[in-house]
């Protein structure tokens, strides 16, 4: 939808293939959905949920077996990001390294965009 022609809206690297395929296999989804919503001290927050089916208005990612279907709201926040995932002795999960991206919270699962209006500071 908001993509460029011969490129990828997200690219994958090999840890969240590996993760992302697991995912799939372990429960049987078609993949994972990745978007956004308002929320957060930043105010956005990314969202992610296996994905039993893909919705024909999702941007469809697929990437040596994984496959990431972007919500249709959240693709021009999403475009041109990388994900990764990470292990560490006291966490694991998902990691967006997204050019969009002009603010984080400290916890990182806060984001701001370039050219969004600030979080109105009574949601926060």
């Amino acid at each position: 939808m908001f993509g460029i022609p011969g490129k990828q809206a997200v690219t994958l690297t090999p840890a969240a293939v590996r993760q992302i395929v697991r995912l799939m296999e372990r429960q049987g989804a078609s993949g994972l959905r990745i978007g956004v919503k308002k929320g957060g001290c930043a105010g956005m927050e990314y969202t992610m949920e296996v994905a039993q089916g893909i919705n024909p208005m999702d941007e469809l990612v697929e990437q040596d077996g994984a496959r990431v279907m972007i919500a249709p709201m959240a693709q021009m926040f999403l475009f041109g990001t990388e994900i990764d995932y990470e292990t560490s002795l006291l966490a694991a999960g998902f990691k967006f390294n997204n050019p969009n991206v002009s603010e984080s919270c400290g916890c990182g699962e806060s984001i701001k965009f370039r050219d969004q209006p600030a979080a109105d500071p009574a949601r926060a």
